[in-house]
């Protein structure tokens, strides 16, 4: 059996270090220079679009096919599912559950990184922005005093926020100590869920900033979703 397992995320990683007696060809987007590498093959860089990635799909004799990319990955996901479709080929997709808000915290959802620049000024006038790179942009007119953190600098590095690169897992006395230091008083995030990067959420609640939440975009209709690795597991060995 071959799998063609869509990664970069530390769920990918784990997956593909359980699938033994699977084949599988893990493929990253390439987005990431230094990307943490799972075991066995890799793909690195994108497929060019639907019509590449189902060439490559048909081509590979591919049997199932693992989105395991990360939550907000929206045109992965979605360009996986028309492949998938058009080839008759299995797609199960992986996403971990988001965040649940918990007793203190103070949650602002917002359905696009536009909607959340737009709540900003009637909550705070520090803002920290962990919320990726490429998102960057719509928070650059508010006029608030910014800080972003990224894994890897924006291009071109932006001139109009303070910018800090740095790579999860995070610790909530690390959390408290920045966001004390630099007077954060809100907080803009992805619910990416997931324990690797929710210890800001934790400082958050202990010095009573306003978090505000992005939501995931919707998955395509009609694809099975899983929210465990061992469930991704027996779902493989089932096809086999």
């Amino acid at each position: 059996m071959k799998v063609l397992l869509l990664g970069g995320t530390g769920e990918a990683r784990e997956l593909a270090q359980m699938l033994a007696g699977v084949e599988v060809v893990s493929s990253l987007a390439g987005r990431i220079t230094d990307a943490r590498l799972p075991a066995g093959q890799v793909r690195q860089g994108g497929f060019g679009g639907v019509e590449g990635l189902t060439d490559w799909l048909r081509t590979s004799d591919v049997d199932a096919v693992v989105d395991a990319t990360h939550p907000f990955a929206a045109t992965m996901t979605a360009h996986a599912a028309t492949a998938t479709r058009q080839l008759d080929i299995p797609l199960l997709v992986l996403r971990r559950p988001g965040w649940t808000a918990q007793p203190g915290d103070t949650w602002h959802r917002a359905t696009t990184a536009a909607a959340a620049a737009d709540l900003l000024p009637a909550l705070g006038t520090r803002v920290f922005l962990t919320i990726g790179r490429q998102g960057l942009p719509a928070f650059q007119e508010t006029g608030l005093w910014t800080l972003a953190r990224c894994v890897e600098p924006p291009e071109p590095v932006p001139t109009w926020c303070e910018l800090i690169l740095d790579r999860g897992p995070y610790a909530v006395d690390g959390e408290l100590a920045l966001m004390r230091q630099q007077r954060i008083d809100v907080l803009v995030t992805k619910d990416s869920g997931g324990p690797q990067t929710s210890a800001k959420l934790v400082a958050a609640r202990e010095l009573g900033v306003p978090v505000v939440l992005i939501r995931r975009p919707p998955l395509p209709p009609g694809v099975e979703v899983v929210d465990s690795v061992d469930r991704v597991v027996e779902w493989v060995r089932s096809r086999r």
